[in-house]
């Protein structure tokens, strides 16, 4: 259960919002780089090659990525650049040229059934490459050459980042199992080449029924067991004559899936058992068995939440079952209004509980920062 800052409103989202907001946060400049990492100082051979009357050869490291955001959507616009060293052989002469290639590429986030995002790179064309030869004194004839050997190094260059971009580690490391991440398991999804893909809205719906599980719901209500209850002390009876003192545990809520994905809610019971002492003439013990019957929905909210949220319970809402110890007790259990009051009281220590929204709250971004640094 993770505590945001303190909301003086709740900004709720909608799922496409979410969405979006989920991607886009999960999908880092940082991430983009560290997929991306492996290329660099890969190198790149191309060659030999005959062109015209001349033979080439060519080699190249690949640098760093230069990433730029871009939108809308969670887009990155990512040059790759690459050094190169060409050897043209003309009439058994050497010929040694510095040159620079760079690869544009256009990564998109992209999200895909079952709650998966892909970070999408589309086949690198020819057209996608750019190619400059460093100012340096050549031959006239090998000048002449540039032209076809430029077309040839952006179809080889492209050809050899594609290679890169498909190898299976490099598409491995460009995909997240967003339901394996958050529970902490292998995913079967890691090495797929085709993929369902999905907008931000229906991830965002899928999101709520994979995540927003009975078990993490009760990581958030599961505090109010042990919780003390006190009321009292009560006058009932004729002429209020009657004194009870009520004390008594919260026990572990009970939570039930509700059927349907949306919203995603639950009913909760949360069980009460106090000890009742009525003192008329005499003390009376009772035992009262409690609950309290809430609906909870999970819903989006800014900036990238998901609030527990719950209407407040009332008296309507309590159930009280008396037990007594001892004839007399039972015949007192049927004064005044015992099992009004204490609904009415415990009602509202209840509602006081989940007052704070902040117990009801689950962190998103944090809990996916700290998933997928580990």
């Amino acid at each position: 259960m993770t505590k945001p800052g303190v909301q003086d409103r709740t900004d709720w989202l909608d799922y496409a919002d979410f969405g979006e907001r989920f991607v886009a946060h999960a999908v880092t400049r940082e991430r983009i780089e560290a997929a991306l990492g492996m290329m660099t100082g890969q190198g790149v051979s191309i060659g030999p090659f005959v062109v015209g009357p001349a033979g080439l050869v060519a080699e190249g490291k690949v640098g760093k990525p230069v990433i730029a955001r871009s939108g809308p959507g969670v887009v990155f616009e990512v040059q790759v650049p690459l050094s190169m060293h060409l050897t043209v052989t003309l009439a058994g002469q050497e010929f040694r040229i510095e040159a620079s290639a760079g690869v544009d590429l256009t990564l998109h986030a992209r999200t895909a059934a079952p709650l998966l995002v892909v970070i999408d790179i589309p086949k690198v064309r020819p057209r996608n490459v750019s190619f400059t030869v460093r100012a340096q004194a050549i031959g006239a004839a090998v000048e002449v050459l540039l032209d076809p050997i430029d077309t040839l190094i952006r179809r080889e260059v492209a050809a050899r980042a594609n290679a890169i971009i498909d190898d299976p580690d490099a598409r491995r490391a460009r995909v997240y199992d967003i339901e394996a991440i958050m529970n902490d398991v292998r995913s079967e999804h890691l090495s797929s080449t085709e993929f369902q893909w999905c907008d931000y809205e229906d991830f965002g719906r899928a999101f709520f029924p994979l995540i927003v599980t009975a078990d993490r719901v009760r990581e958030v209500v599961d505090g109010l067991a042990g919780r003390e209850v006190e009321v009292g002390p009560l006058r009932t009876g004729p002429g209020d004559a009657a004194t009870v003192q009520v004390l008594g545990t919260v026990r572990m809520p009970r939570l039930t899936r509700r059927p349907g994905d949306m919203p995603v809610s639950f009913d909760m019971v949360i069980p009460v058992v106090l000890a009742l002492t009525v003192d008329m003439v005499k003390a009376n013990r009772y035992r009262a068995y409690v609950e309290v019957a809430l609906v909870l929905i999970a819903r989006a909210a800014d900036p990238l939440l998901i609030v527990i949220d719950v209407d407040p319970p009332g008296p309507a809402d309590v159930t009280v079952a008396l037990r007594s110890k001892g004839i007399t007790a039972r015949v007192l259990g049927s004064v005044g209004k015992i099992k009004q009051q204490i609904a009415v009281q415990v009602a509202g220590q209840i509602r006081a509980e989940l007052a704070d929204q902040q117990s009801r709250t689950i962190d998103v971004a944090a809990r996916i920062d700290a998933a997928l640094a580990g």
